[in-house]
């Protein structure tokens, strides 16, 4: 499976940048992925709901299924966090997992900077940032994209990591039957 990050401070633009490029990178045929890290406590239960419910009790695992889609939801209960490898094991067989946040892991990486964000750059002290995805223009080396202009950045990771519709979602989809 390829993967891609995107990487920034909060504010600069992350989820929506990445939420437009799945949706082009979808169009063309890829099946995409994605992990997200959140730097708080979340939760996709809500209370009184009987995952919650079972999850107060004390499970560490809860799976629920429909006929639309399932989720697993695992407490951790003091154990440390899951790095994005052990993340990565979960998923199932796809063309690309872009990954939101992480910003120190070992993979390629878009760096998502805005002009108005007043954080320093992450890319002069992280040789995996490929890119930038920009408002702004930057005196750096990597390729510059405009962050506002999604199908720029899907064609840029398509090329960085070799991509083409259809072999790998023909793969992954041979790999679910």
């Amino acid at each position: 499976m390829k993967v891609m990050g995107f990487a920034g401070w909060s504010g600069s633009g992350k989820t929506t940048l990445v939420e437009q490029v799945i949706g082009v990178l979808s169009a063309r045929g890829l099946v995409v992925s994605l992990v997200k890290h959140a730097h708080h406590s979340f939760d996709i239960d809500h209370a009184g709901k009987d995952s919650w419910r079972h999850r107060q009790a004390g499970c560490r695992e809860v799976m629920v299924s429909s006929a639309q889609r399932w989720s697993l939801t695992r407490e951790l209960r003091g154990a440390p966090e899951a790095t994005l490898d052990e993340l990565l094991a979960h998923l199932g067989p796809c063309d690309l997992v872009l990954v939101e946040g992480f910003k120190r892991a070992q993979i390629p990486k878009v760096e998502v900077h805005r002009a108005a964000v007043t954080e320093p750059l992450l890319h002069p002290d992280d040789p995996h940032i490929v890119a930038i995805a920009t408002d702004a223009a930057l005196a750096t080396p990597l390729p510059q994209l405009d962050i506002n202009d999604p199908v720029q950045v899907a064609d840029f990771i398509a090329a960085h990591l070799e991509l083409q519709a259809g072999r790998e979602s023909r793969s992954a989809a041979k790999a679910v039957e």
